[in-house]
């Protein structure tokens, strides 16, 4: 890493890899990286400059989270317009990771949920060590994201085992069944990725974004259409609500 890291509001934005890696740290470990309205923003800010520069993406976290999905804190005083257009962002920054002309690394080096395991999915290359785990609880209040990525990462029947069990997928299972694609020491993160973009050797930015582009599956206007409808059913501070209480 490189003495040029700088912060993008709640998001440290460096270099590795002498300049040929972005690497975008989500830096709110007291909130376990939980994504308000700010992160999300930052994080969409220094991926979309990073795509414009033909320079490959890493997404990391501070601390022992790599992402604890959707903040929630002060959901009571917003609107549900507000939660609506706040995960509208969020599927709108899956989806430019998903369909973007730069590869893209996920360094999960602890807990990922809800949405920061959605943004795991979207990744190209999806990096943990042992202590990585996901959860996509999204469908127990009511929230479709991702859906199809990780159907499409995974296969349907361990897509829906994972999203109809709610259940926690450990580090080994999430190798065996594509949810990682690497699965390495806690001090090989970064020296992982750097390793598979050296793989990339003799392969011009274009023909890269040829590669992506023609391996991708646009889902994003789907995608976003059944967020939407699961949204605007009533009740959505309840629903939040009740599954909060439940998990405390």
């Amino acid at each position: 890493m490189d003495a040029t890291q700088h912060r993008q509001g709640p998001v440290a934005v460096s270099s590795a890899a002498d300049g040929r890696l972005r690497l975008l740290a989500l830096a709110r470990p007291e909130k376990s990286n939980a994504l308000d309205a700010s992160s999300v923003d930052a994080l969409a800010q220094a991926f979309q400059a990073a795509c414009a520069d033909s320079v490959p993406v890493v997404f990391t976290g501070e601390g022992r989270a790599f992402c604890g999905g959707f903040d929630f804190t002060g959901i009571e005083d917003q609107s549900e317009g507000d939660l609506l257009l706040r995960f509208a962002r969020i599927e709108l920054l899956l989806n430019a990771v998903a369909i973007a002309p730069v590869p893209s690394f996920a360094l999960v080096q602890g807990a990922a949920f809800g949405a920061g395991a959605d943004l795991a999915a979207a990744c190209t290359y999806r990096i943990g060590t042992p202590r990585a785990k996901f959860r996509f609880p999204g469908f127990r209040f009511g929230v479709a994201l991702g859906t199809r990525r990780l159907a499409a990462v995974v296969g349907t029947d361990a897509a829906r085992a994972i999203l109809l069990g709610n259940r926690l997928v450990g580090a080994q299972e999430a190798l065996d069944i594509g949810l990682l694609t690497h699965l390495v020491g806690e001090d090989e993160l970064v020296a992982t990725a750097r390793s598979i973009l050296d793989e990339h050797a003799g392969l011009s930015t274009e023909a890269t974004a040829c590669i992506l582009r023609l391996t991708a599956t646009d889902t994003g206007d789907a995608d976003l259409a059944d967020m939407v409808r699961s949204l605007v059913l009533p009740g959505l501070h309840a629903r939040i609500e009740g599954y909060r209480s439940q998990h405390k």
